[in-house]
């Protein structure tokens, strides 16, 4: 059996009863999540990513993912400070299930359907949280997790059914964010490349059947959240010209 870690986490291990973890304080972020300057988003956290973050696509041309951009380049985050996020900002559940996840799983090269539970195995600590009491009943705080890689899971599905629409539909289109912060502010010119982004022009070629699928899916309606984040590129410039003078 060989497990495939997702994103971000180096080796996972199927999570067991007698596992004591070592669980992130109340705000604490994964190493992977403070170090890149993009985290994968759901179906459900367009809402709430999108009123803090641009939220765009990346992929090779065929399939794609959603992902919140949270910094300039590919190794900050902007929203962390002193390993935790930012108060009053949204943190995706990416990185708030850490260090659980649910991890694909090869049975002799052929993919699973179901998902496994998976823990990062350096969280696995002796000094660490006991989720199972002695009798093997659940804590609260599991149950809390359980829920949260059940919903997100499914969420990741929707999130790629939405992805595979908008290709299949034509409606994505490579772009290049180019910016120049000011003089007083630095002067140094970014550049953030390898996004797409919904070609706002294309949806009016759609047919009627096409335009239906998308209200009836809710795709819509994150098309337009996706759109109206992409203005966020300017906060980041922002936050990263504050850190700038602040350093």
């Amino acid at each position: 059996m060989q497990i495939s870690a997702p994103f971000g986490y180096k080796q996972v291990v199927p999570f067991q009863k007698t596992h004591k973890v070592r669980l992130l304080a109340p705000g604490e972020v994964p190493a992977f999540a403070s170090q890149g300057g993009a985290i994968p988003i759901s179906h459900s956290e367009f809402v709430p990513a999108g009123r803090h973050y641009p939220i765009v696509f990346i992929g090779d041309g065929k399939t794609y993912s959603a992902v919140a951009v949270v910094g300039m380049n590919t190794k900050e985050n902007l929203f962390v400070r002193d390993g935790r996020w930012v108060g009053d900002v949204y943190m995706p559940a990416y990185a708030r299930r850490y260090p659980f996840c649910m991890a694909k799983v090869n049975v002799n090269q052929v993919e699973q359907q179901n998902r496994l539970i998976c823990v990062e195995q350096s969280a696995i600590d002796e000094a660490g949280e006991a989720l199972f009491d002695a009798s093997g009943k659940p804590t609260a705080k599991w149950q809390d997790f359980e829920r949260l890689l059940g919903e997100y899971e499914a969420d990741l599905e929707r999130t790629r059914e939405l992805c595979a629409i908008l290709a299949d539909y034509g409606l994505l289109e490579p772009f290049t964010m180019q910016a120049k912060l000011k003089a007083e502010k630095g002067g140094a010119a970014m550049q953030l490349g390898g996004m797409y982004r919904v070609a706002e022009k294309n949806i009016e070629n759609l047919n009627a059947a096409q335009l239906k699928n998308l209200v009836r899916r809710g795709i819509l309606a994150r098309i337009y959240v996706h759109l109206l984040s992409l203005d966020h590129f300017a906060r980041l410039l922002d936050l990263k010209a504050a850190q700038g003078n602040a350093s």
